[in-house]
């Protein structure tokens, strides 16, 4: 019997395109399972520890529940990653019992610290810098919707955070474009804009030839009456083609980013969307244990 080869899932552009793409296209297999009740048992014999402990709900129960469905065992470490024991130790006392870490973490140095010290890989749940898991979810959706990621165009209306962050990440791996649109004063830092195809604008008229529009919450530092042409509403989506995927990334800020009109539009599949973040975790997960 060939080694079980196991890896981290830290951000999107550590992985090659062809292993990101394994994922995206097996949740369309998980995805039917799901509706099937006949989940692969990937996980069977596993152990693994889910480290969330900051009032998150919705990758957290869909980690908690795949782990379970695919045969696995995960255990809620009551712990965090910025407190007083040192990461090393963290790392090889999950390592007596856990074949992975499931865990979100500040700061994505502090899981690439957790995922060098720990022998059982590291799978990053969210931190202030990224959030692979979330944007992975849409991606298979639009995978499952359309057949293809190829030459998609994803326009992100939100300022520099997390869910941009992974963005530009898939955005220097996969076939795709992003483009932030947001004031310049809130647009990513040089050091994250290295990939040709990501860009930022402040032009709302971006959206309208792009095939996915995802919005974050607008900044508490930044005053409402500056960011209102930013705001997604009904008429913005009323100009778009309706087979555009208006994804807004929960928890969704009526009457901020978002007008309440605009979650009723028939552009907005976001329920549909976060369906797909329990299957694209089951193939995370199961990509982490792959043989070869």
């Amino acid at each position: 019997m060939q080694p079980v080869v196991s890896r981290d899932l830290l951000a999107l552009d550590d992985l090659p395109r062809s292993d990101l793409m394994v994922i995206v296209e097996r949740a369309q297999d998980m995805a039917r399972h799901w509706s099937n009740r006949s989940l692969p048992q990937s996980l069977s014999g596993k152990r693994i520890a889910l480290v969330v402990n900051d009032g998150g709900w919705r990758n957290t129960t869909a980690f908690d529940l795949g782990i379970s469905a695919m045969g696995g065992t995960c255990v809620h470490a009551p712990l965090r990653l910025d407190q007083k024991e040192g990461i090393a130790d963290l790392a090889a006392y999950l390592d007596n019992w856990m074949d992975a870490i499931v865990s979100r973490a500040p700061e994505l140095s502090t899981l690439r610290a957790l995922a060098d010290a720990a022998s059982a890989p590291v799978v990053n749940a969210r931190t202030r810098q990224n959030h692979p898991c979330e944007t992975l979810g849409d991606l298979c959706f639009y995978h499952h919707r359309h057949g293809s990621i190829d030459g998609i165009k994803v326009a992100v209306v939100a300022p520099a955070a997390n869910i941009l962050g992974s963005w530009i990440e898939a955005a220097g791996v996969l076939p795709l474009e992003v483009v932030q649109v947001f004031p310049t004063a809130w647009h990513a830092s040089e050091d994250r804009t290295s990939h040709p195809s990501f860009r930022a604008s402040t032009d709302m008229d971006e959206l309208r030839d792009a095939n996915v529009i995802i919005t974050d919450c607008w900044p508490d530092d930044a005053d409402p009456a500056e960011l209102q042409r930013y705001q997604v509403t009904a008429s913005v989506l009323d100009a778009l083609d309706l087979k555009t995927e208006f994804l807004p990334c929960p928890p969704v800020s009526r009457g901020r980013e978002v007008s309440s009109d605009a979650m009723l539009h028939p552009t907005c599949r976001v329920i549909a969307a976060k369906a797909f973040l329990l299957h694209a975790q089951n193939a995370a997960l199961e990509w982490v244990f792959r043989r070869h």
